[in-house]
């Protein structure tokens, strides 16, 4: 799993961040991408990457504030140019309202799309569910409703033991598959291999907490409670705390105090506002690892990767 991080800044763009946009690359995983808000010009953003738009499965909206829907229409628009059998069915999930403005602004401005969009009206609790994935939504506190979002991947099969499997008989082919995916095998001459015999314990799944704008909240901490990953806001620093609560926001000291009060293992910060010149942002750092030291604070186009259970920086 990867994150691409394709706007990091708040309220409006500046020079040097565009508006909120989060990619979660699961190519490994599920050979999709999901996209967590769409701010003004992420299509542009995603140009300078090696994303492909048809491959987007799903939309996570966290609220109706423009910087953080204003591209949803132009990336929806410009993903029917790509045509092609390979069109990844899209769902948009987001507060109520979502589907109206959408489906208004495309049909006001003749918009026409070559493939369906499925709606999910976000509330509180389970809001998707398959063998791979949970996803959790709970409502945060900012001046709009607005949500974060805690992704969970189920555990993944154990490791095979692939010299202990073929002493047994299985041959090499699908039947291994077919054992490290939790299926017992019948060989040919009726002995069955049972998968627990020759798997390992299941492996844990990553934990991704993406939080939307939001006050500091029990809410927050909630969805973060152990996980691998937390990503939030911290468009004010402890000196302009002020207006963060005046504001629905968050400082990057209180990012780190939800990280740290939900036992997470990593938190990146995003959401940060223009006032921080791009040399501040180590200032912004050290302030926060006061209270939590594994901290990173994303720009436009940082990059990581989970895998083997440690977060990589690809791109800072």
């Amino acid at each position: 799993m990867e994150l691409e991080f394709l706007g990091t800044g708040a309220g409006m763009p500046s020079k040097e961040r565009n508006t909120s946009s989060l990619a979660m690359k699961l190519y490994e995983e599920r050979g999709t991408i999901w996209l967590f808000d769409c701010g003004e010009a992420a299509q542009h953003q995603i140009l300078h990457t090696a994303i492909k738009p048809r491959k987007i499965e799903k939309v996570f909206i966290t609220h109706l504030h423009g910087d953080h829907i204003f591209g949803l229409p132009g990336l929806l628009s410009s993903r029917s140019f790509l045509g092609g059998e390979e069109q990844t069915p899209l769902t948009l999930y987001g507060p109520s309202g979502l589907k109206e403005w959408v489906q208004f602004t495309l049909e006001l401005t003749k918009t026409h799309l070559n493939y369906p969009i499925q709606y999910v009206d976000v509330k509180e609790g389970v809001i998707f569910e398959d063998d791979q994935f949970i996803v959790t939504a709970k409502e945060l506190e900012h001046v709009i409703p607005c949500y974060g979002y805690r992704i969970e991947q189920k555990p993944l099969p154990g490791e095979l033991y692939i010299e202990k499997a073929m002493k047994l008989g299985v041959p090499k082919g699908p039947l291994l598959g077919k054992l490290k995916n939790g299926e017992d095998v019948e060989l040919d001459d009726g002995t069955i291999v049972y998968s627990k015999e020759v798997t390992g314990p299941p492996k844990k799944g990553f934990v991704i907490t993406v939080l939307g704008d939001t006050r500091y909240c029990k809410q927050s901490i909630e969805l973060s409670q152990n996980a691998d990953i937390v990503i939030h806001e911290a468009t004010f620093d402890h000196a302009t705390s002020h207006l963060a609560k005046d504001y629905g926001h968050s400082t990057n000291v209180e990012a780190a105090k939800v990280a740290k009060e939900a036992n997470a293992k990593h938190l990146i910060l995003n959401h940060i506002s223009a006032r921080f010149l791009p040399h501040e942002t180590g200032k912004l750092i050290k302030e926060a690892k006061t209270i939590f030291p594994n901290i990173f604070v994303a720009n436009d186009f940082s990059a990581f990767q989970w895998k083997n259970g440690k977060l990589n920086e690809l791109h800072p």
